[in-house]
């Protein structure tokens, strides 16, 4: 077994991971494993994919469709059948399809349902007919209804349309556009990615955040090395759990930022502090000690302190720096609908929030505006948006340095 995973690496990963299709837990072992080995995957395809892994070089395998949630080995014939030609209500002779409608009009219905195509779209297997998955999420529905219509007048006309060509039902073939909808980004293309393949794997969730985060948190987590001083580090949260130790309850879950993984430890005291924040999928920054753990031989991570975006925005951040060319700045709905946030400590009532400069443009000057402590605000996605609404050009950033 051994020599074969060396010298036909990648069959004897497709063959496994077949065998493992319907558990997520064994694939994402099996994947991180074949990245060890050099080995990539081009993602779901309904144009080239089938539903086994399928190699096709020596150091790339085709993600099998059977890995899908939601979809079932039914839909996935049906689905081979419909592009080969082999199916008994394809009329166009198979080949590979055009669009969502044109997939939704050959394949067989009863056994491709809504949400099997559903799940296809979130997987990415589409990403070759139409980049947008939120708008062929969108147009799913649309999708069916407008291949059932195809279907019926199709069943008409050959029931009354004697010696007709078929143009004067032209227009009726035209497809539709896709639903027009917001595009998404990188964390809601992800999270439901996850939620058809078990893990991600177009990209990894901390891409979400790693432009704003690597202002402050400088270190990747491959580029740790074993030191005593405190360390500034940032990741996602995966498989956390909760365990009785010797001095009560501990988190012990694995930080993630893209870059290597390194098992953390949080105490029962900011468990009870930070409990929403200690969940699966989690952005977090945190700053810890390492210390060598005995079991594994690599590092381990004792937290002491955790921040989430907004926290961290207002404990690393100098100002927020908002250019403005006229116009009156949002100050009053933003302290109202966001107001710092305040908390004890040894020497009384802290404060956490972000401070604002206005930077004005004039035809004979610029000038910059603090407007000190008593705009000081937290610095939530929600409330930075409503600061970019009223920028210049939607100019509006914190600066860390």
């Amino acid at each position: 077994t051994a020599w074969i995973k060396v010298h036909c690496t990648a069959e004897f990963f497709a063959a496994n991971m077949t065998i493992e299709a319907d558990n997520t837990d064994k694939l994402k072992v099996l994947l991180a494993d074949a990245k060890l080995f050099g080995l990539t995957f081009d993602p779901p395809d309904v144009n080239r994919g089938t539903a086994r892994f399928e190699p096709i070089e020596d150091k790339r395998i085709r993600y099998g469709l059977a890995a899908i949630k939601g979809t079932g080995a039914g839909a996935i014939e049906a689905l081979v059948a419909a592009r080969e030609g082999t199916a008994a209500n394809d009329g166009q002779g198979g080949g590979p399809f055009r669009s969502l409608f044109d997939f939704c009009a050959r394949v067989d219905k009863q056994k491709v349902n809504k949400r099997a195509v559903e799940a296809l779209v979130k997987a990415g297997a589409f990403d070759k007919l139409h980049a947008d998955r939120a708008a062929l999420l969108a147009s799913v529905g649309l999708a069916m209804e407008w291949a059932e219509s195809q279907a019926a007048n199709a069943l008409q006309g050959g029931l009354f349309d004697f010696g007709d060509d078929g143009d004067s039902h032209g227009s009726s073939t035209t497809e539709p556009a896709l639903v027009a909808v917001q595009p998404w980004g990188v964390f809601d293309k992800l999270t439901a990615e996850k939620t058809a393949i078990g893990f991600y794997l177009s990209g990894h969730l901390f891409d979400a955040w790693s432009a704003e985060v690597r202002r402050f948190v400088r270190r990747p987590l491959a580029d740790l090395v074993d030191s005593r001083e405190p360390q500034l580090l940032a990741g996602v949260v995966t498989d956390p759990r909760i365990v009785n130790g010797q001095r009560g309850r501990v988190v012990i879950f694995q930080l993630d930022d893209g870059s290597e993984t390194i098992e953390s430890v949080v105490s029962e005291e900011l468990i009870e502090n930070h409990r929403e924040l200690l969940a699966e999928d989690q952005l977090i920054i945190v700053q810890g000690k390492l210390q060598t753990d005995r079991f594994s031989g690599g590092l381990r991570l004792n937290v002491a302190q955790i921040w989430d975006l907004a926290g961290a925005r207002a404990r690393f951040g100098r100002y927020l720096a908002v250019e403005l060319n006229g116009g009156m700045p949002p100050v009053t709905d933003v302290l109202r609908l966001w107001p710092v946030h305040k908390s004890a400590g040894e020497h009384g009532e802290l404060t956490h929030g972000l401070s604002v400069r206005l930077r004005l443009q004039r035809s004979l000057a610029v000038a910059e505006v603090d407007l000190g402590d008593d705009a000081r605000f937290w610095p939530s996605d929600e409330a930075l948006a409503r600061w970019r609404s009223v920028a210049l050009g939607g100019a509006a950033q914190i600066v860390y340095e």
